[in-house]
């Protein structure tokens, strides 16, 4: 009888929510078909299964804005850590190189609340649904040449499935 109140949330994990070992984890690259998704223009952004991701270069900070196609998703906070909780979940991440280098703490446009499965006694640290904009302070690289580029990792949820995970994905980052 147990397992019966377990199968959504054990389902959830089978469906991307949880770590690398997942099966169901795989980097962007395979989403996109390619290792560089082009950008039509700074504003336009581009879709990682099932999130839309826009980067913008203002000044001396790199914005990153994730928003999940539909209703009821959520993304999983920066504060997660490495590997999730108990193997569950993705962290957001996001760093940058080639022409970048971070010179602060990355800060989210919206605060952190806490998601309970009690099914499973774990709370996971999360973004409220719909969008969130990550800000990164950074400067440029001396002697850097080239595109600069953002590196971004994330997994969404809604309450009853996740979306595969996104990991380790480079964009470029546009100029102005």
């Amino acid at each position: 009888m147990r397992f019966h109140r377990l199968a959504p949330v054990l389902a959830l994990a089978l469906a991307g929510c949880a770590g690398p070992a997942s099966p169901s984890a795989s980097r962007a690259e395979s989403v996109t078909g390619a290792p560089h998704p082009v950008l039509a223009s700074p504003r336009a952004g581009v879709d990682l299964g099932g999130v839309h991701v826009v980067v913008a270069l203002q000044g001396s900070r790199l914005a990153v804005t994730l928003t999940p196609d539909r209703p009821g998703f959520h993304l999983y906070s920066a504060a997660l850590p490495d590997g999730g909780v108990d193997g569950l979940g993705v962290p957001t991440r996001l760093r940058v190189r080639h022409g970048l280098t971070a010179t602060g703490a990355l800060t989210a446009s919206v605060p952190v609340r806490t998601l309970h499965l009690a099914a499973l006694g774990v709370d996971l640290p999360v973004y409220p649904d719909g969008p969130v904009t990550l800000t990164l302070p950074v400067e440029r690289t001396a002697g850097a040449t080239g595109a600069a580029e953002a590196v971004v990792s994330f997994g969404a949820c809604s309450a009853d499935q996740c979306l595969a995970p996104v990991r380790d994905q480079v964009l470029p980052v546009p100029q102005g």
